[in-house]
C-alpha cells in the first residue's frame, strides 16, 4: 500500500505539469488591442510617477539648500539636471483601421 502511495505522488505531479505546458489559443484582435491599450496606460502612469518624483526631488533639494544656507554651512552650487517634463493627460490611441483590400489587378488583354 505504501509503495502505491509513493508512486502516485510523482504520477500526479507529472499529470499536473503536462497541463501547464498546454498551448493556449492565439489572442483575438480585440484582446490584442486591449492589451496594447493597457500597456500604453501603464507606460503613461510610469511617466506621471517619474514626473511627480522629479518635482518632489527638486522641492527637497531646494529645501536642503535653503536650510544649509541658514545653518551657515558651505553650499556648493547645485548640479544642473534636465527640467521635469509633464507628460500631460493620457490620450488613448485611436483604434487601428484595417486597410481596405486592394482590388485584384486586371488580367492583361490578349493580343490576337
Amino acid at each position: 500500500m505504501r509503495a502505491l502511495y509513493t508512486l502516485s505522488i510523482p504520477v500526479a505531479a507529472l499529470a499536473l505539469s503536462a497541463a501547464a505546458f498546454a498551448k493556449l489559443p492565439p489572442l483575438s484582435e480585440e484582446a490584442k488591442t486591449k492589451a496594447a491599450e493597457a500597456a500604453a496606460k501603464t507606460a503613461h502612469g510610469n511617466k506621471v510617477a517619474e514626473y511627480k518624483l522629479c518635482l518632489t526631488q527638486e522641492k527637497v533639494a531646494a529645501r536642503y539648500m535653503a536650510d544649509a544656507k541658514k545653518a551657515g554651512k558651505e553650499v556648493k552650487p547645485a548640479v544642473q539636471t534636465p527640467a521635469c517634463a509633464d507628460p500631460g493627460p493620457f490620450v488613448a490611441a485611436p483604434p487601428a483601421v484595417a486597410p481596405a483590400a486592394a482590388p485584384a489587378p486586371a488580367a492583361p488583354a490578349k493580343k490576337s
